[in-house]
Formats: structure tokens, C-alpha cells, sequence
């Protein structure tokens, strides 16, 4: 139920806040998935978190996992 709420309440302030630019993306009444993914990062900082999420699918985070691929 939490992790409901918080998509419902994320995808209405998101679309009040961006409805402009969102509705040439998000043309049908869906926002989020229904499924969802939890995950305790443990000791990371939230810097370190961050830095992590904003890596993602940038061509750095590409290089490197191609690397740990070899």
C-alpha cells in the first residue's frame, strides 16, 4: 500500500507540475508500471547513491560494465 500511494502521489504532482511537457510522453492515463522494485543500499551515503542513479545509462556506466563483462 505505501509504495501505491507513493506512485499515485508522484504521478499527480509530476503531471500537475509537468503537464506540458509530459503529455508529448505520457498520452495514456498510466504514469508508473504497477510493478515496483525495493532495495536497501546499506552503509552508501546518499551522495554516493546519487552519483550512482545519475550514472545510469551514461556512456561511462556502459564502458564499464562492457569491462566487467571480459
Amino acid at each position: 500500500i505505501l509504495i501505491n500511494n507513493l506512485k499515485t502521489a508522484s504521478a499527480r504532482r509530476a503531471r500537475n507540475r509537468f503537464a506540458e511537457h509530459l503529455k508529448q510522453f505520457y498520452w495514456k492515463p498510466l504514469f508508473w508500471h504497477r510493478a515496483y522494485f525495493v532495495s536497501t543500499v546499506g552503509s552508501a551515503t546518499l551522495e554516493a547513491v546519487k552519483a550512482y542513479v545519475e550514472r545510469q545509462g551514461t556512456e561511462e556506466h556502459a564502458r564499464k560494465k562492457q569491462k566487467q563483462a571480459t
